[in-house]
């Protein structure tokens, strides 16, 4: 049995897709249709279509269902990879603590602060002041993120945790190569520039829709510390998506 198992593809990583996909279109299935999620021990079996009718309302809902699945699968495979991430880094937050967490943002981010702004007075390194400044603001904004996506995390259900926990935790990371970037020229062509080409294709492609593309080219330029403003603003959205797929894959595969 175990043989015939294994070449039939019914165990490990294709078994589990299989059985994810065929539990979900049964269950989208008994939305309308009784009896459809393999049900094959009970004594009436799985409900079938007899009339033509019914057999066109059927096999129609079906293929809903399975192009449904073709979208939302996916996603479920990521969230399932962003949960295992995410626990990862929540067994550190729990083993170091809310003030911990905080603490090593803070002192990492600080020394970086305190080196920038020593440099500044170094004839042989020109850093001007508002580079310095930027970086502290960064830091500020970084550490305060760390504490309160840990927090979220640690306080807050499900809800409270897709809403603040995982924005915050991609500003936490999306933060420290941007400001390094910003401080360093030598970066600028594997940070900055990614972010600016980005930024354009965002532009034209998502929001092009109402005037807010033509609004935020006319009143606002991307260079200097606009890059950082950018990469918090997006880690919202960016956030909550993975919020979401999480949240998905929870749904479809509960966590133990």
């Amino acid at each position: 049995m175990s043989t015939r198992s294994r070449s039939g593809g019914g165990g490990g990583f294709v078994g589990a897709i299989r059985a994810d996909v065929q539990r979900l279109h049964g269950a989208w299935m008994e939305i309308v249709f009784p009896r459809q999620r393999g049900r094959g021990h009970s004594v009436m079996g799985k409900w079938k279509p007899e009339s033509v009718p019914q057999k066109v309302g059927y096999h129609g809902w079906s293929v809903l269902g399975i192009i449904g699945l073709l979208v939302l699968y996916p996603l479920t495979v990521l969230g399932l990879a962003t949960r295992y991430y995410a626990a990862k880094l929540d067994s550190t937050r729990t083993r170091l603590g809310i003030v911990g967490v905080t603490g090593i943002a803070l002192l990492g981010w600080g020394l970086l602060t305190i080196a920038w702004g020593a440099m500044s007075y170094m004839d042989q390194v020109d850093i001007p002041l508002d580079a310095v400044l930027a970086v502290a603001a960064a830091s500020g904004v970084a550490t305060v993120a760390t504490a309160l996506a840990a927090t979220s995390a640690k306080v807050g259900g499900r809800g409270l945790t897709v809403v603040l926990a995982y924005p915050f935790a991609m500003t936490a990371l999306f933060l420290p190569p941007v400001v390094a970037a910003l401080v360093t020229p030598s970066l600028h062509p594997y940070v900055l520039d990614p972010s600016y080409d980005f930024a354009v294709w965002v532009l034209d492609n998502v929001l092009f829709v109402g005037g807010i593309s033509e609004y935020l080219r006319g009143n606002y330029t991307l260079e200097g510390a606009a890059y950082a403003g950018m990469w918090f603003g997006l880690s919202f959205p960016l956030g909550w998506f993975f919020g979401i797929v999480v949240a998905l894959a929870n749904l479809v595969r509960p966590s133990q």
